[in-house]
């Protein structure tokens, strides 16, 4: 039995000192109901936990290898992944089953408020089939191409799949790319057609493009409900015949993969691994490959689906463990760990996440920056895909300038670090990572390579110092209903895309693949899309590499003085259309003055785009009652000389909010 001193209570929970055995503090008032009447009395000793309130650690040698499945289940956008990742909980008596049981694996407040998952989350399932106790680590994917990263590592843990697909809008682009990514990996899939129950639910038809689009015979598909628990029964007997067991070996030294990973502000580092070769227990020094840092392991555990402590983790199992990792670039997803003393060839890893766009983050105050510095760094290690470079800006001040890998993660980081760590941000419009290859010998020996990324606009070299410049493009496929290729086909030309293949998965539906400059489609693209085809085409888009373009550098320009903050790099063809936004939006942000404000949109000497802000102008005229015309103009010609003086003596100062609104990212376009 464990007791506390009670002296009292405050706001519900028990103010207390320690006894001798005492193992916890300040516990709810609910627990510790029995103390209600000892509260009075200070320091009245409690009963405030029984030796039967902790779970036992459960024994994970009681599963062998082969009774092992690790599986992951993939999806396009709101198919349902997590809704059958619930009812898989509920079945298997992982959690209790009541009406509240949604979205249980996501634990972060942006994906319950949009609704998607942003993480990759793990749990361990523990289930009897004929007799046999299993054990089914399951890792629910997020579906949005942005996190395709996330989906590629949790693929690397794991033996077989689950392809959901939805019975009423049927196969989707990130369908299509999941599907591909488990096929490349070598996994055993599963197709599990959802939402049966709907009205317009058609499973033969989606039967159909699962085999001619994948090759998988339509017998295979299982058809469930995961929102009412239709038939998920059978999913989980299918997990077990048609999901290998992992190759692993107990007696072979210990290898363990990092494939994600969390920050605790407590207890350092949590990092997801899974077992390979080997055992690990509390006690062991283990080392990280990558490191080469020795390191005690302080807990292992399963995820079940919260954190259970275990006292080992065997080959093949998939957990958690604490070693006392304090620094976020300690624990590298991807890396291998291993008993000190007994190295072992580290695992292949992980290609690191490739970001597809880059925007500027300022604290809006720079006497936060110190705080943000640390919430970005905490942010980082729980979102490895994120690059972080440290920024100036001579309007904005200290900042950094962020690596994403698409626009919903960079909204989705903002938010985080909004809601998690209290930081208001200026976030810059996004920009993508050009690439120059340089002309003399001279200049290569200057950057120490021929060719150069720019991720800084500012930076962009002149074009007399390079041979070309080199925009990424991507390789995008959109799914849509066959009525609205026409308008869509007329939306990628508009975007320079150039078509490279077309191919009907139905009677009803077309397969589009296009090549697309990466800057055409990253800020408006997708909300364009889903307004001609009604919001029923789906995109996505991997990654194709460079190649050659016009590009132009476009200056600013207030009363013939280049803003360094506004420089932005175009395609030559779209110059005029980019300069002339900046400008009119700058023109609705610039205070007037007692002169008139040129801006100006230039590429070198050229002046591509204009507009005025008009100059304060008092009336002169007013006491003016009648009179020869001549006063009248002298009046007016002093007046214009006074303004063109003022013109050349005057400083244009633009407001810190002015240029917020100019760079910040436009929620209406």
């Amino acid at each position: 039995m464990w007791v506390l001193a009670v002296r009292g209570w405050r706001r519900g929970r028990a103010l207390v000192r320690w006894a001798p055995g005492a193992v916890c503090l300040g516990l709810p008032w609910p627990r510790c109901a029995a103390t209600r009447g000892a509260a009075a009395e200070p320091w009245a000793l409690a009963r405030l936990y029984s030796s039967g309130d902790r779970k036992e650690k459960i024994d994970m040698s009681r599963f062998p290898v082969e009774n092992i499945r690790n599986f992951s289940i993939i999806a396009h956008v709101d198919h349902g992944k997590s809704t059958l990742a619930d009812r898989l909980l509920e079945l298997t008596g992982t959690i209790d089953k009541t009406k509240n049981n949604k979205q249980v694996l996501d634990k972060l407040q942006v994906e319950r408020e949009r609704g998607i998952t942003v993480k990759a989350q793990t749990a361990s399932l523990f289930y009897n089939c004929e007799g046999k106790q299993y054990l089914l680590n399951l890792i629910d994917t997020p579906g949005h191409v942005d996190f395709s990263y996330e989906v590629s590592r949790s693929l690397s843990a794991c033996q077989g799949v689950l392809l959901v697909v939805d019975a009423n809008e049927g196969i989707q682009a990130q369908t299509v790319a999941n599907f591909f990514l488990a096929f490349e990996a070598q996994l055993s899939v599963i197709p599990v057609i959802n939402k049966i129950d709907l009205k317009n639910a058609d499973p033969e038809r989606v039967e159909k493009q699962i085999e001619k689009a994948f090759d998988i015979p339509s017998d295979e598909c299982i058809k469930i409900s995961a929102k009412l628990g239709t038939n998920v029964e059978s999913v989980l007997q299918a997990v077990i015949e048609r999901i290998p067991p992992p190759k692993a070996h107990c007696k072979n030294p210990l290898r363990a993969l990092v494939f994600d990973s969390t920050f605790d502000q407590y207890r350092g580092v949590i990092a997801n691994i899974a077992l390979f070769d080997g055992v690990v227990s509390k006690g062991d020094k283990i080392v990280s490959a990558h490191t080469q840092k020795i390191y005690e392991v302080n807990e292992v555990g399963a995820l079940n689906p919260n954190e259970q402590p275990t006292h080992k983790l065997y080959a093949g199992q998939v957990g958690y463990l604490i070693a006392g990792m304090k620094d976020v670039t300690e624990a590298q997803i991807g890396d291998t760990l291993y008993l000190h003393k007994q190295p072992v060839e580290p695992l292949p890893g992980f290609k690191s996440a490739k970001p597809m766009v880059f925007a500027g983050m300022y604290p809006i105050d720079q006497s936060e920056y110190n705080n943000l510095k640390s919430a970005i760094e905490k942010l980082t290690l729980n979102d490895s895909s994120v690059t972080v470079y440290r920024d100036t800006s001579l309007a904005l001040g200290a900042g950094w300038r962020l690596g994403f890998l698409g626009l919903l993660h960079m909204e989705v980081f903002n938010q985080r670090l909004e809601q998690e760590y209290n930081a208001s941000v200026i976030l810059t419009t996004p920009t993508v990572p050009y690439k120059a290859v340089l002309s003399s010998a001279k200049l290569i020996k200057e950057y120490r390579e021929k060719e150069i990324t720019i991720i800084n606009p500012a930076q962009f070299p002149d074009k007399s110092k390079v041979t070309e410049y080199l925009e990424p493009v991507v390789l995008g496929t959109i799914i849509t209903p066959d009525e609205y290729t026409a308008k869509i086909m007329m939306l990628c030309q508009a975007r320079r895309g150039v078509q490279k293949n077309m191919m009907y998965i139905d009677q009803n539906r077309v397969m589009l693949k296009y090549l697309f400059p990466l800057n055409e489609i990253v800020v408006d693209f997708y909300d364009s899309l889903k307004s001609l085809s009604s919001g029923y085409a789906s995109f996505d888009y991997e990654d194709a590499g460079y190649q050659t373009a016009e590009l132009v550098k476009m200056d600013i320009l207030l009363n013939g003085n280049i803003v360094e903050e506004l420089v932005t790099v175009v395609h030559k063809d779209k110059a005029h259309s980019v300069g002339k936004v900046i400008c009119e939006r700058l023109k609705d942000s610039l205070p007037r003055q007692l002169f008139e404000i040129a801006i100006q949109a230039a590429i070198g000497s050229k002046i591509i785009a204009r507009e005025t802000v008009k100059a304060y102008r008092k009336n002169v005229l007013a006491k003016c009652y009648g009179g020869d015309i001549t006063r009248k103009m002298k009046l007016l010609r002093r007046q214009a000389e006074g303004k063109k003086k003022l013109r050349k003596v005057g400083n244009i100062e633009v407001p810190k909010d002015a240029f917020i609104k100019v760079l910040k990212t436009q929620p209406d376009k």
